[in-house]
């Protein structure tokens, strides 16, 4: 199983950014999917968390500034990051709990990242 993702890349502030994850290889189904980030120096932080049904939460740090949002058919998790201030400056990541058959148990699966830098 793969996730890659896209979108990221250089903004200025006040700007927006979308960014994608797909999911890719032997996957029977894929369960919840999230967004995470890290800033130099600092812990990976979770951002949003969206289920199979649909269902979303979001961190404190960017709740209202973002959505998250996903298409099934493509097991692809998207991002829409909004009002991006230079503190939004990380790498970002995303995460699936896939199944890879029927009764396997889930597993989580990350994706390599994509940088986002916001600045003037």
């Amino acid at each position: 199983v793969q996730l890659v993702e896209s979108g990221g890349g250089s903004v200025q502030p006040g700007g927006s950014l979308r960014l994608s994850c797909a999911a890719s290889g032997s996957i029977f189904s894929v369960n919840a999917m999230g967004w995470y980030r890290q800033a130099p120096g600092k812990q990976r932080e979770w951002l949003a968390s969206i289920s199979d049904s649909g269902r979303t939460d979001y961190a404190e740090a960017v709740k209202g500034r973002c959505t998250i949002s996903r298409d099934n058919a493509k097991n692809t998790v998207y991002l829409q990051l909004n009002s991006l201030k230079p503190e939004d400056t990380a790498v970002y990541s995303c995460n699936a709990i896939v199944r890879l058959g029927v009764g396997l148990p889930y597993k989580a699966y990350w994706g390599q990242g994509t940088q986002v830098t916001v600045s003037s």
